[in-house]
């Protein structure tokens, strides 16, 4: 297990500080970037306004103004300011409307070098598309006041439980290398139907790659790259109660071994087909739960472990 590694164990990976962003954490939310891609528009704000057609001219010409665009030097981005290809700029996303999502975050544990989360479903770990303040990265740093705090690997929106940050930038590169290194047991549980003819427990073993859909992961022939650990924990009627332990990390791992042994999660929106559901439609969560983490800590050498105190509903 993780937290009895002993000797022999590559040494945590050391990174150098990051330089200061140039733009502050502002309402909990850090400063976008965009690298300058080689073009002949005639300004920055006329790529900015080609590049990001969803947000109006005027937005934009409202944030240049008030100084919310800067370069990565902290200059100052002006309406007639020449294109320079390769420059990487700054600034502030915002969105006009965001709805609350109606579930709260437990925090399971917080020191000087990490917090450990506890995700309902349906809140998804960082800024992306329509969510920025409703993201459990956004709310941990408004509720505890710390602009670094990093998350250390991914969780679906539609998944709950444990999520781990780095508080530090200096020790960010050691936790990130635990899990890249494949050093933390993550254990999950789910609620899937239950098969009379499929012998348990059992280990999947395969290739996942990006389907033709977006976001759809698949199995495919080849060399593999994803393994499970798949055990049946109890029978519930029709269902099962199952504990999932993840060696490697695919997107949608958990969910595509599943459903490639003709056991669907209950309540997936992707698997086996992608169904058109509101993205505020919150009944009938995923059944999948990341239950818990543990691992030797790469800074203090102490053994970690820590557990989802939430439940799956479907469960009796």
């Amino acid at each position: 297990r993780p937290w009895r590694v002993g000797p022999g164990v590559p040494a945590p990976l050391s990174v150098p500080p990051l330089p200061p962003l140039p733009l502050p954490t502002r309402d909990g939310v850090g400063a976008s970037c965009v690298a300058l891609p080689p073009g002949s528009w005639p300004t920055v704000a006329a790529f900015l306004t080609e590049r990001f057609g969803a947000i109006a001219p005027t937005v934009w010409q409202q944030r240049i103004a008030q100084g919310e665009v800067v370069d990565e030097h902290g200059v100052a981005v002006t309406a007639t300011r020449p294109y320079q290809p390769h420059l990487r700029v700054y600034y502030y996303r915002a969105l006009d409307v965001e709805p609350r999502i109606p579930f709260d975050e437990m925090v399971v544990f917080q020191d000087e070098h990490i917090v450990v989360a506890d995700k309902p479903h349906f809140l998804p770990v960082t800024p992306s598309g329509r969510y920025l303040q409703e993201t459990l990265l956004v709310r941990l740093k408004r509720r505890l006041g710390l602009d670094t705090l990093a998350p250390m690997h991914r969780l679906d929106r539609e998944t709950a439980g444990l999520v781990l940050f780095a508080v530090q930038p200096a020790t960010r590169g050691a936790y990130h290398g635990v899990f890249m290194r494949h050093r933390v047991e993550k254990r999950y549980e789910a609620v899937a139907p239950w098969r009379s003819d499929l012998a348990l427990p059992l280990t999947r073993h395969s290739r996942i790659e990006e389907g033709d859909r977006f976001f759809y992961q698949r199995e495919v022939p080849g060399v593999p790259n994803a393994t499970t650990h798949i055990e049946l924990l109890a029978r519930h009627g029709a269902l099962g109660h199952y504990r999932l332990t993840p060696v490697t990390g695919k997107q949608h791992q958990l969910r595509v071994h599943m459903n490639a042994l003709g056991l669907p999660l209950l309540g997936d929106r992707f698997y086996p087909d992608v169904q058109d559901i509101p993205v505020d439609d919150f009944n009938a969560p995923l059944q999948l739960l990341a239950r818990s983490l543990a691992f030797t800590d790469p800074v203090t050498g102490q053994p970690r472990y820590f557990e989802s105190t939430r439940r799956l509903a479907a469960l009796p």
